[in-house]
């Protein structure tokens, strides 16, 4: 039936000359995870090479950089730099921009950054030691947290995927735009499985706490984030079992297992 059904959805995107992007990735939850923000950050499956990328997308966080777009203006991008610092003190192209970094933490400010920060960035990307600072900082700020937040609330893979990816767009405070605050507007309303609830229900509740906060910010208007989730949620993929298939932001993504 998933054949089946996987060949209707790429008939149809053909006949309406949408564009389709497909891969055949090993069944790795942290590759799913990478592929599936890859799709919403880089309109990509090949999340391997968004550690070079870098570029100011005009969401009010300055330039947004990396594997799982990090930004000068949140402070993720200053840890990152401070961490490939720490594992390549000496030769490294992005030591200079640390004050810089510091400087416009909090805004969307180019300031001490602009064209020679960028071509550091993507020549910083070659260096083996720059994947393990942004590998480091993506584990301890999204992916680890997103993992504990989900077995404490009793979720499956797919529930720890939602948390990831609201981790990683809303930031880990606990204000109301924050992951923190989308969770905490859900527990008004819904229980998680660790406190009874059914986890369709509670996921479907997160989303939307979460839609509220998202529609605040033009550049996140766009629901495709939350509407594949849904479609996830709606195909009781918990685990989020290959093949995949979603759209964002007008292409269809579809991942399959290698064989």
């Amino acid at each position: 039936m998933k054949t089946i059904f996987l060949i209707l959805i790429l008939t149809f995107a053909t006949l309406c000359n949408a564009q389709i992007i497909s891969a055949e990735i090993e069944q790795d939850t942290r590759t799913v995870f990478f592929c599936i923000v890859s799709s919403a950050e880089n309109s990509s499956l090949d999340s391997k090479a968004q550690y070079a990328f870098i570029k100011d997308i005009g969401d009010g966080r300055g330039y947004t950089a990396g594997v799982i777009g990090f930004t000068s203006g949140t402070g993720d991008l200053l840890e990152v730099v401070k961490r490939y610092d720490a594992l390549k003190p000496k030769e490294n192209p992005l030591k200079k921009f640390i004050p810089a970094l510091e400087k416009v933490n909090g805004t969307p400010s180019h300031k001490g950054l602009g064209k020679a920060f960028v071509k550091a960035w993507k020549l910083a990307a070659k260096d083996s030691e720059m994947l393990k600072a942004q590998d480091s900082v993506l584990n301890r700020m999204y992916y680890n947290p997103a993992f504990e937040y989900a077995k404490n609330d009793g979720l499956s893979i797919l529930g720890a995927f939602i948390y990831y990816d609201a981790l990683v767009v809303h930031g880990p405070g606990d204000d109301e735009d924050s992951f923190g605050g989308i969770r905490q507007a859900a527990l008004s309303l819904s229980n998680p499985p660790s406190k009874q609830g059914d986890e369709t229900e509670w996921l479907n509740t997160f989303l939307s706490a979460r839609t509220i906060v998202m529609k605040k910010e033009e550049a996140h208007s766009d629901l495709s984030r939350i509407i594949a989730q849904q479609k996830f949620i709606t195909e009781k993929n918990f685990t989020l079992t290959l093949p995949l298939s979603w759209e964002m932001y007008g292409d269809n993504f579809l991942l399959t297992k290698s064989k």
